[in-house]
């Protein structure tokens, strides 16, 4: 293979501060963004909890959930993150949603990193039935905890992007406890009859569009949308090749449509896993967008 001149090399180094960087495409339904309006506010301690199961004794399977409690004033209620890892519906692990959730406790957020039921021995909504199970079990702890139940937001990438999504979407169905005053999702399969029938869609589901095609309807975010969805901050990456662009792009038009606060931050030279694993300013986009719904007037 031909080695590149002098000048390639140094047209690639040129290059480099920008794939590393990165910068991105910020997009909101209201007048500017919230990272634009006000800084990060001064981070707080926070002290972790041992692992704790979530479901109750007859859960098909137990799960745990890892809490971190910030140090804030002792009178006073905190917002709340679900945090919910990605990984197809059927792999992965809530270590992989640590450092975010570590970031949001830092600034104020009790924060629960679930784990749930794996595809495809377990099919929609077995998901979902656990994230409304942990809602429940948030609410219980809420108490102890100090937790603002109409502040609990809910936060994922790819596959956990799209439950939060789905269960912000369907709370008003599933009751109150399951409601999210916001979300922050990332990487979000938003319509999954986009999908060609891919195996890990297919496994999610338990059949073909062909074969289930109100199933693929009722699990796609999109379908929810309506006046009464919570805020949502997205990010993208624009070269996904996995969750294609417009899965955001769709997504944030039809919140726009229904009057919805939304931000879409879209990232350029990044795919669906450089886009969390180099997350540039996204993250702190989306704790700002956050901070702005959840604001304790």
């Amino acid at each position: 293979m031909p080695r590149p001149a002098v000048g390639g090399w140094r047209a690639i180094a040129l290059c480099l501060p920008l794939l590393v960087a990165g910068c991105a495409t910020h997009l909101s339904t209201t007048d500017a963004p919230a990272i634009t309006q006000s800084g990060p506010g001064p981070d707080v301690d926070f002290r972790r909890l041992a692992p704790l199961t979530y479901t109750p004794p007859d859960w098909p399977q137990a799960l745990e959930a890892r809490v971190l409690l910030p140090d804030t004033p002792a009178d006073a209620l905190r917002p709340a993150a679900l945090l919910v890892h990605g990984g197809g519906w059927q792999r992965r692990t809530p270590d992989d949603m640590e450092a975010i959730a570590e970031r949001l406790a830092s600034r104020g957020y009790v924060t629960i990193n679930v784990a749930y039921r794996f595809a495809p021995e377990y099919r929609f909504p077995a998901q979902l039935d656990d994230l409304e199970q942990a809602m429940d079990w948030i609410h219980e702890q809420s108490e102890a905890w100090r937790i603002d139940t109409a502040r609990i937001a809910g936060v994922g990438y790819s596959s956990g992007a799209h439950l939060v999504s789905l269960l912000a979407l369907s709370g008003e169905q599933a009751g109150d406890q399951s409601r999210l005053a916001a979300v922050l999702a990332g990487g979000l399969p938003s319509d999954l009859m986009k999908f060609d029938d891919g195996r890990l869609v297919v496994e999610f589901i338990g059949g073909t569009r062909a074969e289930k095609p109100q199933a693929y309807r009722q699990a796609s975010p999109i379908n929810h949308v309506n006046a009464d969805a919570p805020p949502h901050f997205l990010f993208h990456g624009r070269w996904d090749g996995l969750v294609p662009v417009d899965h955001a792009t769709d997504f944030h038009a039809a919140l726009e449509a229904q009057g919805i606060t939304s931000e879409l931050y879209l990232q350029h030279y990044r795919g669906h896993f450089t886009s969390f694993l180099l997350r540039d300013g996204a993250i702190e986009a989306g704790i700002a967008f956050l901070d702005r719904q959840l604001h304790d007037e």
